[in-house]
C-alpha cells in the first residue's frame, strides 16, 4: 500500500523515542543540562516580577510570542516539517505551552517563586512514567532509585511551605497540573527533535501557543499597568527563558532520551531558591535544602549509562 507524500502508516501523536546518546552523560550533556537549569530555575523570578502590573494571562502572551519571534530568526527553524507531524508539533505546542503557561502565572499568585521551583523537581518522575508507558519498557534499576530519591526529595521541599491556606493549596494544585502538562510534552518532543532539530519544532510550537493564548492576553491587557520592570521581565522571560531555553532542552532530550534528560529540572530549585531568598527575601527551610541534596543526588543516578 502506498502513501501520499509526507504520510506514513502510523503516525500517533502521542508517542516518544529513546535519546541517541545512552551512554552516561558527557561534558556537552552537563553544559546543557546547567543551561537548562539556569536559565529556567530564574523563570519563577521573573514570572512573579512581571505579576507585580501584568495580568498572568499577559505575561503568558508575551513569552510565547517572543520565544517564538527569537528562534524564526534561526536558519534551522525554517526547516521543512511533513504535515504527517503537524499534529504533534500542534499538541507540543499545546500540552508545553498553552496550558502549563496559563496556570503557571496563576499559581504564582498563591505560592512563591522558591516553591513553584521546588514543585517542578517533580517533571522527571512523571516524566519517567510517561516515557515507560509509552515505550513499553521498565527503566533499569539505578535510574529506578534516581527517579525515587527525586520523589522523596521533592516531598521534602513542598510539602513544609504548602501550609494548610485554601489559596496556597489552589496554587500548588495548578502548579503540580502544569507538571503533568510539562512530563507529557518532553516526551513528545524527543521524536520530534530527532527528526527536524529543536529551532524547527519549538519554534512552530510556540508560534501555535501565541495563537492559542492570544484570547486570554488581549482580555488581560486592559487589568495591566505597564511598569518597566515587570515588561522588561517578560521581555527576558520570552526571549531567554522560554525561545533559548526551550530550544536547548529539546536538544538534550533528544540526545539522552526524556527521561535523563528532564533532571535538568532537578537543579532548578536551588536556582530558585537562592534567587528568592537574595532577590525577593523569600524564606527557605532547612528541610527543603535537605530535600534538594536528595534531589540532587537522584539526578546524578540518574545521569549514568543506559546501556
Amino acid at each position: 500500500m502506498s502513501y501520499p507524500p509526507g504520510r506514513t502508516p502510523r503516525s500517533p501523536i502521542f508517542a516518544t523515542a529513546a535519546g541517541t546518546q545512552r551512554g552516561p552523560f558527557g561534558w556537552v550533556e552537563w553544559l546543557l543540562l546547567a543551561a537548562v537549569a539556569l536559565i529556567w530555575g530564574s523563570s519563577y523570578l521573573f514570572i512573579a516580577i512581571g505579576l507585580e502590573s501584568l495580568e498572568p494571562a499577559v505575561i503568558t502572551w508575551g513569552r510565547v510570542v517572543l520565544g517564538s519571534a527569537v528562534l524564526m530568526g534561526l536558519p534551522g527553524a525554517r526547516r521543512p516539517v511533513e504535515r504527517a507531524d503537524w499534529g504533534r508539533i500542534a499538541a507540543l505546542g499545546i500540552v508545553w505551552s498553552t496550558i502549563p503557561f496559563l496556570l503557571g502565572p496563576v499559581s504564582q499568585q498563591h505560592i512563591t517563586s522558591a516553591m513553584a521551583g521546588m514543585i517542578n523537581s517533580l517533571v522527571p518522575i512523571c516524566s519517567a512514567v510517561i516515557a515507560a508507558l509509552l515505550l513499553r519498557s521498565r527503566p533499569r534499576f539505578p535510574l529506578v532509585v534516581g527517579i525515587l530519591l527525586g520523589f522523596v526529595g521533592a516531598i521534602g521541599l513542598t510539602v513544609p511551605a504548602r501550609g494548610d491556606s485554601p489559596a496556597i493549596n489552589w496554587g500548588v494544585l495548578l502548579a503540580v497540573v502544569a507538571v503533568v502538562f510539562y512530563a507529557l510534552a518532553l516526551n513528545l518532543a524527543v521524536p520530534l527533535q530527532q527528526k527536524y532539530g529543536s529551532p524547527a519544532v519549538i519554534m512552530r510550537a510556540l508560534a501555535l501557543a501565541a495563537v492559542t493564548t492570544a484570547p486570554f492576553g488581549i482580555a488581560g491587557l486592559g487589568g495591566s499597568e505597564w511598569s518597566t520592570g515587570p515588561v522588561l521581565a517578560v521581555v527576558v522571560l520570552g526571549i531567554l527563558n522560554t525561545g533559548v531555553a526551550f530550544a536547548l532542552v529539546t536538544l538534550l532530550v533528544g540526545r539522552v532520551g526524556t527521561t535523563r534528560g528532564s533532571v535538568a529540572v532537578y537543579f532548578l530549585p536551588i536556582v530558585a531558591m537562592v534567587l528568592g531568598v537574595l532577590l525577593r527575601e523569600e524564606t527557605v527551610l532547612p528541610i527543603q535544602v535537605l530535600g534538594t541534596g536528595v534531589v540532587l543526588l537522584g539526578a546524578f543516578l540518574a545521569s549514568r549509562s543506559e546501556s
